[in-house]
């Protein structure tokens, strides 16, 4: 796959951004503290938990190499409790009074808008480890997870050519990422060719979990005589009793397959696979990536978590690449300081799992493969095509206002939605 043509000025320039090296003192704290901000309770906990707990496992292992500039790491672990609200409240309590050097949390796009103003006022720093929307730059936030080009887009693009989909179903939780990553697939299929009446569109709320009318439809949309799929931006609990109801309708991946982007390896270990053989999933990561790096990954987490059925998922791959990549920035800079970690981070390349390498880029976004993949009856997912890796594109070359936007946090530009037709930064970026 093509990087986007937008990025070519931000990959050209790269390799200046990875001389850099800065030489501060680090703080003097007893401990260098880390903040965790996922939900432990409530909907997302299904999602959240696990994503403390491989947090606790990378903190755990860099303290058994030494620690970082000298200094223990120092977990602060929160609840925000799947309560948006909560979330912006408990992101300043871990920055303004437990002192967090980096905070890696948040799961839902509704989560990180209510952080995100949080983290630009006291100048913290977040890693985001999970698919989103993109239409967003904040110099404060590392986007660790997919942009839609290194999911959404090419997810449709697979049902498309390889499977021959002519009618889609766009089925979604009802807030910000699945609102937005529709409307960015809708410009798409359309830009593509595909009819508006071959486009259902549909939300439903957070914890919905009576199905049996709305999987009418669906199947109601796939009897049309055209190859029909769901995309599902289903998120959190919900998609149980989704995928049950799926089962109990008889929809089987050879009539309507459905590809999820929320739905991974930690979401399937409470479901009956049988029903969902086949049935397809997009991310960037599966734990059945057979690479030596993976591997030893998950021999690390099943000995940590003391549980070998515990599984491996794509945010914590990117939680892995994440906190990796602020461990080599903090060293870079030699400090702790936002400032100097923010602008050391650009540059910074780690291995990630899939045998390949992650880059941070100006647009703090990282490069990644992408992976489809087919539910299998041990509740793996086998993958059936993988790209190399993608630059992820904040800004969507498919949405009016959007198209002409870049964001480069390098200086002297600093702007995270500067206008290549005008030549002018149009603000904050976020």
């Amino acid at each position: 796959m093509a990087l986007s043509q937008k990025h070519w000025m931000i990959g050209a320039a790269l390799a200046v951004a990875m001389g850099l090296g800065f030489t501060s003192a680090a703080r003097a704290e007893d401990t260098i503290k880390v903040g965790i901000l996922h939900s432990l309770s409530g909907t997302m906990a299904i999602s959240e938990t696990t994503l403390k707990d491989v947090m606790l496992m990378l903190i755990d292992e860099q303290n058994k190499k030494g620690g970082l500039l000298g200094k223990k790491l120092e977990a602060v672990v929160v609840d925000p409790a799947s309560d948006w609200p909560l979330f912006a409240e408990k992101a300043r309590q871990l920055i303004s009074v437990d002192k967090v050097a980096a905070t890696f949390g948040c799961w839902t796009s509704v989560s990180r808008k209510s952080v995100l103003p949080v983290f630009e006022e006291l100048d913290g720093i977040l890693f985001y480890p999970v698919q989103y929307e993109g239409e967003e730059s904040s110099r404060n936030i590392f986007y660790t997870g997919a942009a839609p080009n290194q999911q959404a887009i090419p997810a449709v693009d697979y049902l498309m050519n390889e499977e021959g989909v002519q009618r889609w179903v766009l089925e979604g939780t009802d807030y910000v990422y699945p609102r937005t990553t529709n409307k960015i697939l809708e410009a798409y299929l359309k830009a593509k060719g595909v009819a508006p009446e071959d486009i259902s569109v549909n939300y439903t709320p957070f914890g919905f979990s009576d199905w049996q009318t709305e999987v009418g439809k669906i199947k109601a949309f796939g009897s049309a005589g055209k190859k029909t799929a769901v995309v599902s931006t289903v998120n959190g609990d919900a998609n149980v009793p989704f995928y049950k109801e799926l089962g109990n309708q008889g929809i089987k991946a050879t009539d309507i397959p459905v590809v999820a982007f929320s739905v991974g390896e930690e979401e399937l270990a409470g479901l009956d696979t049988g029903p969902l053989v086949g049935h397809l999933a997009a991310w960037n990561y599966f734990q059945s990536i057979d690479t030596p790096e993976n591997k030893d990954f998950i021999a690390k987490w099943h000995a940590f978590i003391k549980n070998d059925k515990r599984t491996t998922n794509d945010p914590m791959e990117a939680h892995y690449i994440g906190f990796n990549m602020w461990v080599k920035a903090v060293e870079k800079a030699g400090t702790t300081d936002p400032d100097k970690v923010i602008d050391a981070m650009v540059g910074v390349t780690v291995p990630n799992l899939t045998g390949g390498y992650a880059s941070m880029m100006p647009n703090h976004h990282i490069t990644k493969p992408v992976l489809i993949g087919e539910i299998q009856a041990d509740g793996q997912i086998q993958t059936v095509s993988e790209t190399p890796e993608v630059v992820g594109d904040e800004w969507s070359d498919y949405l009016e206002g959007s198209k002409d936007l870049i964001s480069d946090w390098r200086k002297p530009l600093a702007c995270g939605n500067f206008n290549v037709k005008t030549g002018k930064c149009g603000g904050s970026g976020s």
